[in-house]
């Protein structure tokens, strides 16, 4: 996998993070960041094209894969939206990028859609895969996302309930979790779930993502009503599985038109993992959609 791309440690902002990183000189910068449970390498078909015309940078995220994993407290703040929003402003500044476009997938969408509110000067524009707001989709939970989406109620439970659960056995609960929202389907590669299964047996990347989740409950909520009101301004295009439960449960264009200015957007025949079962399809339409910018973000320099 990422033949080609450097491998690295860049400092972010309180944690280091594991870094693949490839493109062109002088290209347009592009960072893509993973969702749980899994790492960088969930990219690992889509970067490879990206990286033919975009400077692409693919972090894991703080408490993931190779990634540190700070010491969590009480009130989750080293594992909220904003502290892993902030690695990603950090280590772009250290490779000498100061504005860039997000493509970013389940949790990772969730710490670009922070950027863009904390940091709306650096981000230019983002391509958001199978996420609605968080604030919106918990203010919206039924009986029928509950059931689909277990594990968001199960990883916020005090620790350390879900970390011994999960460590009995963490490959059977990977494979549980996430081969039940591919509808039962293996769209993961044999190198890439190598990398997901022997990240997920470390009990401290467990800790780690069960923190992440309980601060998208608790702080990420209150940094989201605080800024009850603000809105998006870069352009967005949220893409969605058709067989997954943002189809299913929410209207996820009208979610976020409550919560940015420009957003277009589309449902895609696949499930969850869309960037492992249509690499080409994503990779085209972050291409097509991030080319327009391209030419705004030149206009502007």
């Amino acid at each position: 996998m990422f033949q080609e791309f450097v491998e690295e440690r860049i400092e972010g902002d309180g944690a280091t993070l594991f870094v693949r990183r490839a493109g062109p000189e002088g290209a347009p910068p592009l960072v893509l960041l993973h969702g749980y449970p899994q790492t960088s390498a969930m990219w690992h078909l889509v970067a490879p094209t990206l990286a033919k015309s975009f400077q692409v940078v693919c972090p894991d995220l703080r408490g993931y894969g190779q990634s540190d994993k700070p010491e969590s407290s009480a009130s989750h703040h080293r594992y909220s939206k904003r502290a892993m929003a902030n690695d990603i402003i950090a280590i772009m500044r250290r490779l000498g990028h100061e504005r860039f476009m997000i493509g970013a997938h389940d949790r990772g969408a969730r710490v670009a859609h922070r950027m863009g509110l904390d940091h709306p000067d650096r981000v230019a524009a983002m391509v958001l895969l199978d996420i609605a707001p968080t604030r919106e989709m918990y203010a919206q939970t039924s009986a029928k996302f509950a059931k689909a989406y277990w594990h968001w109620f199960f990883l916020t439970q005090p620790s350390p309930l879900p970390e011994k659960m999960i460590g009995a056995d963490p490959e059977a609960f990977w494979r549980l979790k996430c081969f039940n929202q591919a509808r039962g389907g293996h769209p993961f590669s044999r190198e890439a779930l190598k990398e997901y299964l022997t990240a997920f047996s470390d009990p401290d990347v467990i800790h780690a993502s069960c923190e992440d989740y309980r601060a998208a409950a608790t702080i990420d909520i209150a940094h989201d009503e605080a800024d009850r009101g603000q809105k998006l301004d870069m352009p967005i295009l949220s893409l969605w599985a058709k067989w997954g439960v943002i189809e299913t449960c929410f209207d996820a264009l009208d979610l976020w038109r409550r919560r940015a200015t420009q957003v277009e957007g589309k449902g895609l025949d696949a499930t969850h993992y869309m960037a492992e079962e249509i690499p080409e399809e994503i990779a085209s339409r972050m291409s097509d959609f991030f080319a327009k910018d391209t030419i705004q973000m030149e206009a502007a320099e």
